[in-house]
């Protein structure tokens, strides 16, 4: 689970991230929270979920990412078999 925080609201970044994520192989979501802040789970191949929080964590960005990142904390957690990859 991935919480990025910045201006990644109401700027199409969930959609950029199912993009990335759906290209890398990943299954889960990224979803907006009441405090501003994206909250994204993703599963897969652990290559996979690295590269996606590389990604996020990229400064500047180099793959057009909406919005501004100003940081993104992570924890590893078991995987619970989500299907697809959505937004919420």
């Amino acid at each position: 689970m991935m919480l990025v925080d910045g201006h990644v609201q109401g700027v199409g970044f969930r959609w950029w991230v199912r993009g990335e994520a759906v290209g890398l192989g990943l299954t889960g979501y990224a979803e907006n929270l009441n405090d501003g802040r994206v909250r994204v789970v993703a599963e897969g191949p652990a290559e996979g979920v690295d590269k996606l929080l590389a990604l996020l964590e990229e400064q500047p960005s180099t793959r057009r990412r909406p919005g501004h990142v100003t940081s993104v904390t992570w924890d590893r957690e078991e995987p619970v078999g989500e299907r697809g990859f959505h937004t919420a």
